[in-house]
């Protein structure tokens, strides 16, 4: 199974390694025997993603990749070990297709002519007023 990010581009099954460690928290008895939580690792510089993509989904992940460019993405929030996987897959789908759409180039701006003028004016009403207090005497 892939997880299809958008037309062009998917993650194939076997970029993904899935780890099943015992959870914390609720599961009554079987907390301590089931193993629910899963941990999924991704090889982000090994996998068959665009450079550019690879390259957004280190900057989002931030402190979830390792040195070696691991994405390692950790769910424990359901008591069933396949709910906990679907959770999982699901954040790293939305996490990839967000590193997938590109960032829109801002468009530099001019201040207009108006604004400009308003601001200089102020400036000098300032300076006028510093001017005034001081009391140099010429001599």
């Amino acid at each position: 199974m892939t997880i299809r990010v958008t037309d062009a581009i998917e993650l194939d099954d076997r970029d993904i390694t899935e780890r099943f460690v015992r959870a914390s928290g609720p599961g009554g008895q079987n907390v301590n025997k089931v193993a629910t939580a899963v941990e999924l690792r991704v090889d982000i510089r090994r996998s068959s993603l665009p450079p550019a993509v690879k390259a957004r989904l280190i900057a989002l992940a931030g402190r979830q990749v390792t040195t070696d460019g691991i994405l390692v993405i950790d769910s424990r929030v359901y008591r069933s070990q396949a709910r906990n996987r679907h959770a999982a897959r699901a954040r790293l789908a939305a996490l990839m297709k967000r590193a997938a759409t590109p960032l829109k180039k801002r468009k530099p701006t001019k201040p207009r002519a108006a604004p400009r003028e308003k601001r200089l004016a102020s400036k000098k009403l300032r300076s006028a007023i510093k001017r005034s207090r001081s009391s140099r005497t010429e001599g």
